[in-house]
């Protein structure tokens, strides 16, 4: 695989639920590190941040069903994100892993929060880096999560870019479309210009992502409510519709790991005013007949987030929050201060 740096090692390991290619940084011994990607993307995000772990950690970045090189199966939404945070349940099992430190990125946060409601034994902390808001993407308002609609309308598949579907099915690398994968990745996965030295890699991870109704971005189906469609039940964008996604109940478990939350203050992507809700586009005049705040207002992702942390560190867990000068992947816009905090979580 030409896209790994030096280093990084290829494994293949299958369980009884997914073949799933994992990327290591070739350490035998120290405390699991496991890094999860986003949506459109792969392991191949995570490549510096593994070569930079603490000493004392391991690192392995699987990549999710339906992305990268690990196998396409179809996904279930209306489980919301469980068929990936079993695939991951099932991987950690496989390796003998035991409760290890969980990492996500953008959607890849929305399934370790997952996975710590249903399999808290696995998890001895979470880093949560740009997560989606745990009650979903898009269809919600106010700081508990309250369904707008009750279809949750202009949530999931139908609130894809087509013109962006088709370049990745084309294997689009190209700059010349805004739609391109390179050019949504410049303009909304980061922040002010920011160009990284290894574009090219992250576009090849962009491009692997699998194309179609059970995966992305899924299926959608008719609403009486503004925008004129809801989420369906399968695909990668319908597992973060509201009606299924909802992991504020990691507030009640009775142990509570230690939780980072990583965030890029000019995130366009997972925002109180995000570019990729369609409220937020109504309200801006970009798609038309938005009938207005009272009902259709953009959701307000961060707002939520930290609700429901503060309310996870009221109940007795630890939260720890940190504001970086980044958009949606301070990861690689601002590595050193990322490794950083990643390092003082992990030690402490």
């Amino acid at each position: 695989m030409s896209d790994l740096l030096p280093g990084i090692k290829l494994h293949h390991v299958a369980t009884d639920r997914l073949r799933t290619a994992v990327l290591t940084d070739g350490r035998t011994e120290g405390e699991f590190v496991v890094l999860v990607h986003g949506n459109v993307s792969s392991s191949l995000f995570w490549q510096e941040t593994l070569l930079h772990l603490p000493e004392g950690f391991r690192g392995i970045a699987p990549d999710m069903r339906g992305f990268g090189e690990s196998e396409t199966r179809p996904v279930d939404a209306s489980r919301g994100l469980r068929d990936l945070s079993d695939d991951l349940a099932a991987l950690l099992d496989g390796l003998a892993t035991g409760p290890a430190h969980l990492v996500g990125w953008s959607m890849g946060g929305g399934v370790v929060m997952q996975l710590l409601l249903d399999r808290p034994d696995l998890v001895a902390s979470l880093g949560l880096v740009n997560p989606v808001s745990p009650y979903g993407f898009g269809g919600t308002k106010g700081a508990d999560g309250q369904l707008a609609s009750p279809d949750a309308a202009g949530a999931g598949g139908g609130g894809a870019n087509p013109e962006f579907v088709a370049a990745i099915e084309a294997h689009d690398t190209g700059s010349e479309s805004p739609n391109s994968p390179r050019s949504v990745m410049n303009a909304f996965y980061v922040a002010d210009g920011f160009r990284s030295p290894l574009e090219d890699v992250f576009v090849e991870s962009m491009l692997t992502t699998r194309i179609g109704s059970d995966n992305y971005p899924g299926d959608s189906v008719p609403s009486e409510s503004w925008p004129g469609f809801a989420p369906g039940t399968r695909g990668i964008l319908n597992t973060m519709a509201p009606q299924f996604h909802d992991v504020s109940g990691i507030v009640g478990l009775d142990t509570k790991p230690p939780i980072l939350w990583v965030r890029g203050t000019k995130d366009a992507i997972v925002s109180d005013a995000s570019l990729f809700d369609l409220a937020t586009l109504g309200q801006m005049g970009a798609i038309p007949g938005w009938p207005g705040d009272d009902v259709a207002p953009p959701q307000p992702m961060v707002t939520q987030t930290r609700a429901v942390l503060d309310a996870y560190a009221a109940a007795g867990g630890r939260c720890t929050e940190v504001a970086l000068d980044a958009g949606h992947s301070p990861l690689i816009e601002k590595p050193d201060e990322f490794y950083a905090a990643l390092a003082e979580h992990l030690r402490s």
